[in-house]
């Protein structure tokens, strides 16, 4: 399995923007389908986004579309999550996670290897 670490959460007010990083090592990250989920206080963890291999195909939570963009960079072994125009309902521990994969992967139950987390508050 990968090994993951998440980064660049924090405390930011409604409208700023934070870029999440999510370090790989073990293995190289080209052939793994990537995703980003998040879980709120007293929720379920939800699907944020998800990229495939190659950066060609990338799905998102309809309540992120637009602010939202999740990229890769396959040569450094890292993917990142910017986030735009936050708001509220966005605070959450987010999660990187990662998948022998070449297809889009969604499904949290598809994923194998999780990051620990990294706390995004955003206040009003």
């Amino acid at each position: 399995q990968v090994q993951l670490v998440e980064s660049g959460g924090g405390l930011v007010q409604a409208g700023d923007s934070l870029r999440l990083s999510c370090a790989a090592s073990g293995r190289a990250l080209s052939v793994y389908a990537m995703g980003w989920f998040r879980q709120a206080p007293g929720k379920e963890r939800e699907f944020v986004a998800a990229i495939n291999w190659s950066e060609s195909n990338t799905y998102y939570t309809a309540s992120v579309k637009g602010r939202f963009t999740i990229s890769r960079d396959n040569a450094k072994n890292m993917v990142y999550l910017q986030m735009n125009s936050l708001k509220p309902e966005d605070t959450a521990v987010y999660f990187c996670a990662a998948h022998l994969s070449l297809r889009l992967l969604i499904d949290a139950r598809e994923y194998d290897s999780w990051g620990q987390g990294t706390q995004v508050t955003v206040s009003s």
